[in-house]
């Protein structure tokens, strides 16, 4: 249950645009202390290639969610809200002000406003549905859905199996598409007070530092890291599918070559960025901030 009385500033944005500095400062000005909101740097060993904060960075201002959760353990969106409340409320107990910092936009999101209360899987359709995307390829899939569902099938790709057999799933559930599902359990008003900041900077100037951070990465041993992560069992881990981890995978399995994985991580990097901008468009109340970056007098 969150504290709605303990007020939030969250800073937001996409990958390479200079979050985790700027929360730093603000934190540190302010006497805060950093929440992450970084699906993939909650996972402990995954260090490089989810551009963890550094040890100075982390000394400089306490943080929470980073490094805390082991590579094969589940975690969703609905467990980091619950460990997030649990720091936010942690640190408040000790009146410092709370920081929320961090490019996942969904994990934001369910902080910041709750989540669909959504029936659970159905695991017997689930199962039909694979087979018959195995058998008939996932376009059969798909057009199940746009024949009980077509709003939410004119917005997922025929190839995103996972997301089209859960609208299924909510579909055979409650009786109505995942649509208007959706809309008839609209993300609740605010969870807490909050100012949103979203870090806009000039495209060419984010995907130079996205390249940038793309070739640090390697050079600080981004495919060695992934080398060592597989030869520990951690091939099924969820961030092993990430972007990095995927292409310095392929390094190490000699399946693409090092320049090729870093200008292919770099493509897919910026695609990802111009995601979260997308996302984070959608959301109430948010503040875009073009360099240099001055914290609003509110």
């Amino acid at each position: 249950m969150a504290e709605t009385r303990v007020p939030l500033t969250v800073i937001a944005g996409p990958t390479a645009s200079g979050k985790t500095a700027l929360a730093i400062a603000w934190a540190r000005d302010a006497g805060g202390e950093i929440v992450s909101a970084d699906s993939q740097q909650v996972y402990r060993a995954f260090d490089i290639g989810t551009a963890k904060p550094s040890a100075e960075e982390l000394a400089a201002v306490p943080h929470h969610l980073v490094s805390c959760v082991d590579p094969l353990e589940p975690f969703s969106a609905a467990e980091y809200q619950r460990r997030a409340d649990a720091a936010i409320a942690d640190i408040a107990s000790r009146d410092r002000p709370v920081f929320v910092v961090g490019g996942t936009g969904l994990y934001l999101r369910i902080l910041l406003h709750g989540v669909v209360d959504a029936p659970g899987a159905l695991p017997s359709l689930r199962a039909e549905l694979e087979a018959l995307a195995a058998e008939q390829g996932r376009e059969a899939v798909h057009r199940r859905l746009a024949e009980v569902d077509p709003e939410t099938a004119a917005k997922l790709p025929t190839q995103d199996l996972v997301r089209v057999v859960r609208a299924l799933e909510i579909h055979a559930q409650t009786g109505v598409p995942a649509s208007e599902f959706r809309r008839a359990h609209a993300f609740a008003p605010d969870r807490y007070p909050f100012q949103l900041y979203v870090l806009d900077p000039p495209r060419e100037s984010l995907y130079a530092a996205i390249n940038a951070r793309t070739e640090a990465l390697f050079s600080r041993g981004l495919v060695e890291e992934t080398r060592a992560l597989l030869e520990q069992g951690y091939a099924d881990a969820a961030p092993m599918r990430s972007v990095g981890y995927v292409q310095a995978r392929a390094v190490v399995e000699g399946r693409m070559t090092r320049e090729e994985a870093i200008a292919d991580t770099a493509q897919e990097t910026r695609r990802y960025a111009k995601r979260q901008l997308t996302w984070f468009r959608k959301e109430p109340g948010a503040v875009f901030l073009s360099p240099p970056y001055t914290r609003p007098a509110l």
